[in-house]
């Protein structure tokens, strides 16, 4: 355009229809790149958007996997939380407990099966020997009586002759 142009005084003189042409050249060229640049920003918020609800995707099956593993390594018992070995060894330690108590309790019945017999054995004893001495009294009762009987059946029959 310069170089096709003529000069007057050191100034240039150029067509307006030139000048119109490279105007609308440009304009069009400024409203292109502003609709290039418009359609970049919606692609650009669009994208983020989709990186925004990947990221949340991403969250919760984060959450869901930590939730997966916090299932498999934990049990809950009575709304209380515990580590499953912390869980099993409790239980084996409670049970053990259980095995134990339960093993002085057999070992004290029996010692008091046995105390209880060798009572049961000795009161009857005792009651053999009592029901003895009582028999034995009661002979010696019954032969005293009538030892008694014979002396005062005596003493009447001498008062009587």
């Amino acid at each position: 355009m310069k170089s096709k142009s003529q000069t007057f005084k050191d100034y240039k003189v150029i067509k307006e229809t030139v000048l119109d042409g490279v105007w609308k050249i440009v304009l069009d060229s400024i409203r292109t790149k502003d609709a290039a640049l418009r359609t970049a920003k919606q692609n650009i918020d669009t994208l983020n958007n989709q990186v925004k609800d990947v990221q949340l995707a991403m969250a919760e099956k984060e959450k869901s996997v930590a939730d997966v593993v916090h299932a498999s390594t934990h049990i809950g018992v009575l709304g209380i939380d515990f580590n499953k070995g912390i869980f099993i060894t409790g239980v084996f330690v409670v049970v053990a407990a259980l095995v134990f108590v339960l093993g002085v309790l057999s070992t004290r019945m029996k010692l008091l099966s046995k105390s209880l017999q060798e009572r049961k054995l000795a009161i009857n004893m005792i009651t053999h020997e009592y029901e003895d001495y009582k028999r034995r009294a009661m002979d010696k009762q019954t032969k005293l009586s009538r030892e008694l009987q014979d002396e005062r059946n005596k003493l009447q029959s001498l008062r009587n002759s």
